[in-house]
């Protein structure tokens, strides 16, 4: 009688015990669930704050681009009366593009380098007509991304606007060189220039232009893009690439 009683004893704490564990366990399994969904939240706010902070800086960077841009253009337009009518024509065009499609989060290739060709001819009122300034357009025909809104408007401006920038425009070899190239479904854009011997002087707010690039580069495009800038015997090379089907296949699968 005393041992079925002793095993009945243990029978029980053996019940007790699995219950227990079994208890511990549930409580266990809820609290990685809980966690789990904690860090999910977190991780999405953290997102949408990511993307908040993007935001603001993008319309900040684009608040300092439009006016550094007209200044730079009516400082053109001012010194040159005699070729005015020519020039506001280019600039209406100009203006058009500032105020309509740069308000869009992204304009097609086409229209930014339809863009880029009017500010050139604004800029060409700065140099002589002896001055060597070679603008190329290489673009295949029948690319599927040619005139899909996926290029980030404005976004070849500084690097054009360095080139008449810092070029010795008075200088007998001097020269300025822009390719715009459309292919594999890849932006390209390339911009040499003939460095000035003269050091240009130190202006309130220089610099902004290539900061503004780079950030509005690494903020859209992240790893979709390259942009590689270097001198070589003298002569200051810009390249840009952005990888456009990358970064469209990126937004579907983000």
């Amino acid at each position: 009688m005393d041992n079925v009683e002793e095993n009945n004893n243990i029978i029980y704490v053996l019940l007790i015990i699995i219950l227990v564990f079994i208890v511990v366990l549930c409580y266990l399994v809820y609290r990685l669930i809980e966690s789990g969904k904690a860090k999910k939240s977190v991780e999405e706010k953290f997102d949408l704050l990511e993307m908040k902070v993007n935001n603001l800086q993008l319309e900040t960077l684009e608040s300092k681009l439009n006016p550094h841009l007209f200044k730079n253009i009516l400082n053109s337009i001012q010194s040159h009366a005699y070729q005015t009518y020519f020039a506001l024509d280019k600039l209406a065009n100009v203006l058009d593009y500032i105020l309509y499609e740069s308000q869009k989060k992204f304009v097609s290739p086409k229209e930014e380098i339809q863009f880029a060709l009017n500010l050139i001819e604004i800029n060409k009122i700065k140099v002589s007509p002896l001055f060597e300034l070679k603008v190329k357009t290489k673009i295949n025909d029948g690319e599927k991304l040619y005139e899909q809104n996926l290029l980030a408007p404005l976004i070849s401006i500084d690097l054009i606007e360095n080139a008449f920038k810092h070029a010795d425009l008075q200088s007998a070899d001097a020269f300025i060189s822009i390719l715009f190239e459309f292919k594999d479904n890849c932006f390209y854009l390339t911009v040499s220039n003939k460095m000035s011997e003269k050091k240009a002087l130190k202006k309130e707010r220089s610099g902004i232009g290539a900061t503004t690039l780079e950030q509005r580069l690494k903020i859209i495009y992240k790893n979709q893009f390259k942009l590689d800038k270097f001198v070589e015997n003298d002569i200051y090379i810009a390249h840009l690439k952005i990888n456009l089907l990358e970064y469209k296949n990126q937004m579907f699968t983000a």
